[in-house]
């Protein structure tokens, strides 16, 4: 797990470290110094820590102006035990939605499992968004977590959607295929 490192082709468009109005701003990072776990395996240090002890987040874009954030993640999502779903909401996509932003796509390639537990958090999160036209959407949810996902009902709040090649897309091309995914819509 040390070496999956954060999706970086688009740092040269978007640095959340950098951003003032990101959660992450001002952070520093080392390439060398390998000190966060997901158990007991290191993860790459550029993934960013909000208060869980098995999820790591990299927001990898955001754009202020069309109110839309990606965010990738790795480990496991643990709502039974550690909350993660509330530590999110609080640490992360509430302080982007206070900035504007209302369209969050998750990107769920290294989501190794799922613990679902109460599901008040993605409703409310669901009903903030909703009332601004908002929505959220996960990528490529590995198997295994689809189903416990989808077994909690959680689709009811958050759009499963699979986009393998997202990497050889740009920030906005992804925008736009997922909310022609979602809606049907053609935004040009």
């Amino acid at each position: 797990m040390h070496d999956i490192e954060p999706y970086f082709n688009w740092r040269h468009l978007y640095v959340a470290e950098e951003d003032s109005l990101s959660p992450f701003y001002g952070r520093q990072y080392s390439e060398f110094e390998f000190s966060q776990t997901v158990y007991n395996y290191y993860i790459h240090p550029q993934w960013d820590d909000f208060g869980s002890r098995t999820l790591y987040i990299k927001i990898l874009y955001a754009d202020y102006e069309h109110q839309f954030a990606i965010l990738e993640f790795i480990g496991e999502w643990n709502d039974a035990i550690e909350n993660d779903i509330m530590t999110l909401r609080r640490e992360v996509t509430d302080r982007l939605f206070k900035k504007g932003i209302k369209k969050f796509i998750l990107i769920g390639d290294n989501i190794l499992n799922m613990h679902s537990d109460e599901d008040d958090y993605y409703a409310e999160w669901y009903d903030e968004l909703k009332d601004d036209n908002g929505w959220i959407a996960m990528l490529n949810l590995p198997e295994q977590s689809q189903h416990d996902f989808n077994l909690a009902k959680l689709h009811r709040y958050i759009a499963l959607l699979d986009l393998p090649q997202w990497r050889a897309l740009k920030p906005e091309i992804i925008l736009q295929v997922v909310e022609e995914e979602l809606f049907g819509l053609r935004i040009e």
